[in-house]
Formats: C-alpha cells, structure tokens, sequence
C-alpha cells in the first residue's frame, strides 16, 4: 500500500520514469535483493531516460519535418552518385552543428534530397538539438502573415535559436524584395552560429541572379558560403525512374524519393 500511494504521488508530479521503474522493481522480487543505493540509481536512471524521450518526441513534433520518420539507419543509395553511407554517416557524426555549418544537397527532382535533410535533422533532433523545416516556396505567404500580425520580430528571434533549419526548394519559384530582406535576416542571425541545410535544384552559381539584388545577395552567399559542405546528387529519379517501377517491400519510413 505503501508503495502504491508513493507511485500515484510520484505520476502526481510528473516522474512517470521514476513511476513505472518503482512499480517494476515492485512486481519484480528480485529486485528487492538490490540495495537502496542500487535500486535508487535504478530508478533515477529510468527517469532520466523517460525524459530523454519526451524531449526528443517534441522536438521532433516541433521539427514539422516533411519526412518526420526518416532516419540515417534506413538511407538508400542504390543507384545515387554524390554521397553514400560513409559520407552521410561521417557529416552527420561531425560538429557540422557546433559549427554552424550550411549543408547543401543539389540535383534534380525525385533523388531524396529533402529525405535526406530530413534525416539529418530528425538525427539532431535525436541528439537533443531543436530543428525546423521550412519550404521556401510557401515562406513568403507565410512570411507575410506574421508581419501583417506584428509578430515577425519575435518569430526570427526564436528562429535564431533554432540548432537546425532546413530550408526545402531553395531557388524554385520567384522571390520578392520583402522575401530576399527576410531570408537575409534570417541567415544573418544564423551565420557561423547556427546550422542550416539547403535542398537546391539552381545552380550555386545562380544563386546571385536567383537573389536579384546584388547587395543582398552578396551577404546572403557570403554568410551561406563561410562554411558550407556541397553534395551533388546524380542519379535516375526515384519517382519515375527504375526505382520507382520496381517492387518494393514495405517500409515504415516510406519517403517518397528515400536516396
């Protein structure tokens, strides 16, 4: 009885790991052998995981990830050129966060290039560092309703805190002076501080004619570039491609162009 009420007052304030681990070590006999420094290291261990957990769960819903489940583990590189497992696997391992570096993922349509932002972000989050995906198409709309609501300002600052930003089809569609001084503000704030991830079709190199104005578009490149990591990506689209037209087995994370 006594260890029913300690465990109902323990859910009462919130230590769910602490809970369920003191109402395992209560079912389990054996347990009961362990000393109290033993069985209160035990308990405090499962706490410490369960909060491990809860925070890796909202930053992950707070990602808004296109690809929410997409992970490193399960990355594909059948019939993909311009980055393979080891390449993947040593970026995502490196201090490429730390460092505020701009990963950049190039090439055509359907190759996975967003999958693979995803992941890399979704492996962040798991790490314990917040993420955000943004698609640049919708960003200026977007953009534009926070101004109009005056909280633009309170947003950005937010947005710099941010450990990594995914910004989706960059270069697709045109841009607008209210969206270039946006972006420039954005990547400001973020410039050897922050991570960014890029998924392009353009060319770097037209990137400046993209900006349109020159001014802005020389510090936009000059804060992107400082420390940036370029993966081209080759290969057959995997919407319409081979890929795509062979048998595939199920697969939970089921993206749809996974490199």
């Amino acid at each position: 009885m006594l260890n029913n009420a300690t465990i109902a007052q323990l859910r009462a304030l919130k230590l769910q790991g602490f809970a369920d681990a003191l109402q395992q070590q209560q079912d389990q006999g054996d347990c009961l052998g362990l000393s109290f420094e033993e069985r209160l290291a035990l308990l405090v261990e499962r706490e410490v995981y369960a909060r491990g957990d809860r925070k890796r769960t909202r930053l992950l819903q707070r990602a808004q990830l296109k690809y929410p489940s997409a992970t490193l583990e399960d990355a594909s590189f059948e019939g993909i050129h311009g980055i393979d497992r080891s390449a993947l696997m040593s970026l995502a391992l490196s201090t490429w966060i730390e460092r505020g570096e701009t990963i950049c993922f190039a090439g055509a349509t359907g190759l996975g290039k967003t999958w693979l932002a995803c992941a890399l972000a979704q492996y962040a989050c798991r790490q314990g560092r917040s993420a955000l995906y943004l698609r640049v198409p919708r960003l200026g709309e977007e953009l534009r309703i926070l101004h109009g609501a005056g909280s633009f300002r309170r947003w950005l600052q937010a947005l710099a805190k941010i450990d990594v930003l995914v910004l989706d089809d960059w270069g697709t569609g045109p841009i607008d002076a209210a969206l270039r001084a946006d972006l420039l503000e954005m990547i400001d704030d973020r410039s050897a501080q922050r991570a960014t991830i890029i998924t392009h079709q353009l060319p770097i190199e037209h990137w400046h004619a993209w900006l349109g104005d020159p001014t802005v578009a020389d510090a936009i490149l000059d804060r992107l570039m400082q420390h940036c990591r370029r993966f081209s990506l080759e290969g057959e689209s995997r919407r319409t491609g081979r890929a795509a037209r062979a048998p595939t087995k199920p697969n939970k994370t089921a993206p749809e162009a996974q490199p």
